[in-house]
């Protein structure tokens, strides 16, 4: 099998439109979640989110393709152009069969669809866009980044709920390794703070209402959180093969050596008891990435805020990693961008490689009170500066799907 390294990183979040950005506010401890300014919230359940703000995509698209594609896919490209950049690769005609895209999302053009709905209520259905079903399909964004970098290997969106984009990336690493590709621009997008959007997860009664505390509300493994907060993003990883990576003189961030990936069997959105699933996701991602739980130095947990899921991804970690659990650094970086769904398990990939480059682990902020069920460190409040050699990022999502993706320091 061959091995993987990290050579770009594109991320847009509620805290900047650059990976610079979005780390220096994740760094800091800052959060990028406040009032809603998509849409008229008043009368909302909840009335706050951690929204991308200010985005201009026409660095990246021409203005064409930005009026025929959703802001979903406009985010996916940003990303994905910003990784590729980094990574430095030429995509040539000879090397561009061997280059992939798999990008995915939760809910896809959500916006598109609110609108369009609109038009047909409105206006009649001769007025709904042609444009309306391209628009909305997850796969618009795997499809449109091949089409502007030029890349023509394997491209197709992944779809696993809040999981979406750590099985992108996971499934993106075992392309490689087979030798499908020699490589793969992966992750997720997602932009679904629409009026539909909001109303659907307020009533689910998933959702924080803190309405007076934004900033506080996503709070995870704190006694007294009360639901997550929706947030927005994209995250893209440029995955090479190690000799590609080589031959080019590609930055190498670090190395993917580790995926795993299960299903709870159990409900439609609520973890299984004791986290089995996800203790199951990250034993095969140790066991295929040949290490023991003591070598891990931080974990990047799914840590969404809500009750069952920080006491079971809790209780899953204590199980997989026995006694070392009291010991590992764990954070939940939710807490400071909100949790982005499909993009989620990208962003929180890209930071978990970061804290490897930077040797800084970002802090779980808004924990004052613990959970008593959540008794590891969480890194309260603070960035932790320390040595970052392996890290291990977590997601699972609704429908009961986790992944587990573990990245090392390239030696």
């Amino acid at each position: 099998m061959k091995r993987v390294v990290v050579t770009g990183i594109g991320l847009v979040t509620s805290l900047g439109h650059t990976v610079e950005e979005t780390w220096e506010g994740v760094s800091q401890g800052r959060s990028g979640i406040g009032p809603i300014t998509n849409f008229d919230s008043s009368g909302y359940p909840v009335t706050f989110a951690g929204e991308v703000k200010g985005f201009d995509a026409t660095p990246y698209m021409d203005r064409k393709e930005i009026r025929r594609n959703d802001p979903f896919t406009h985010l996916a490209v940003a990303a994905s152009r910003q990784a590729l950049t980094q990574s430095g690769l030429e995509i040539t005609r000879e090397l561009a069969p061997e280059v992939g895209v798999c990008i995915g999302s939760g809910v896809g053009g959500l916006i598109t669809l609110h609108e369009q709905f609109n038009v047909l209520h409105d206006k009649g259905p001769t007025r709904v866009s042609p444009f309306l079903i391209p628009m909305l399909m997850i796969n618009a964004a795997p499809g449109l980044v091949s089409q502007l970098v030029g890349a023509r290997g394997p491209a197709w969106a992944a779809v696993s709920a809040c999981a979406t984009s750590g099985n992108a990336i996971g499934e993106a690493w075992e392309t490689i390794r087979r030798g499908t590709a020699r490589a793969m621009l992966a992750g997720g997008s997602e932009k679904a703070v629409t009026p539909l959007g909001m109303a659907s997860f307020a009533n689910m009664h998933a959702l924080s209402r803190r309405n007076e505390d934004p900033q506080g509300a996503s709070r995870p493994f704190d006694a007294t959180r009360d639901g997550f907060v929706m947030g927005e993003g994209a995250g893209v990883l440029m995955l090479e093969d190690l000799e590609l990576a080589l031959e080019h003189g590609a930055p190498i961030l670090a190395e993917l050596v580790g995926y795993g990936s299960t299903a709870d069997a159990y409900h439609i959105t609520e973890p299984a008891p004791g986290g089995t699933g996800l203790v199951m996701a990250m034993q095969r991602a140790l066991q295929v990435a040949g290490l023991q739980p003591e070598q891990i130095d931080y974990i990047n947990a799914h840590g969404t805020s809500t009750s069952l899921n920080d006491a079971r991804e809790t209780q899953a970690i204590k199980t997989c990693f026995g006694d070392y659990a009291h010991k590992v650094a764990i954070s939940s970086t939710k807490s400071m961008l909100g949790h982005t769904f499909g993009a989620a398990g990208a962003v929180e990939a890209a930071i978990s490689v970061l804290s490897i480059v930077h040797n800084l682990m970002p802090p779980t902020i808004n924990l004052h009170n613990p959970d008593p069920e959540c008794d590891l460190d969480y890194i309260p409040n603070q960035a932790r500066a320390a040595q970052v050699n392996i890290a291990l990022s977590n997601s699972m999502g609704f429908g009961g799907h986790n992944t587990s993706l573990i990245f090392q320091r390239y030696q």
